[in-house]
């Protein structure tokens, strides 16, 4: 389905905080930097902070994997056994996020971009 994980997520609570503790143990300065998203590149992954991930449902980090089309990968996963957690969303960029869940309650991410 992919090349692997290519964007981890962590759920943070306060994000001027978290930044300054990543920035610390990535050794960089984020590329992207909101109120609402904190966004690192290191060795070809993505590590992103979202200060509203609680609030979505995320119980921690979600490790996403990119796909061509994000509908049919949800339902490739929902057939192999998981279950729905978020719809397809545009995150901004035309970049469409969605999760599902694991027998184990798991939360697994798929992205897809523009």
């Amino acid at each position: 389905m992919s090349d692997g994980f290519g964007q981890i997520v962590y759920p943070v609570k306060d994000i001027a905080q978290a930044k300054t503790l990543f920035t610390t143990l990535l050794g960089v300065e984020p590329y992207m930097d909101s109120p609402y998203y904190v966004g690192f590149r290191v060795g070809g992954q993505e590590i992103g902070l979202d200060p509203n991930g609680e609030r979505k449902g995320m119980t921690g980090p979600v490790a996403y994997t990119a796909v061509k089309d994000i509908k049919a990968g949800l339902q490739a996963l929902v057939d192999a056994g998981a279950t729905a957690h978020t719809d397809p969303q545009d995150v901004g960029g035309g970049r469409l996020i969605a999760t599902v869940k694991d027998e184990s309650g798991n939360i697994l991410g798929l992205l897809q971009d523009a």
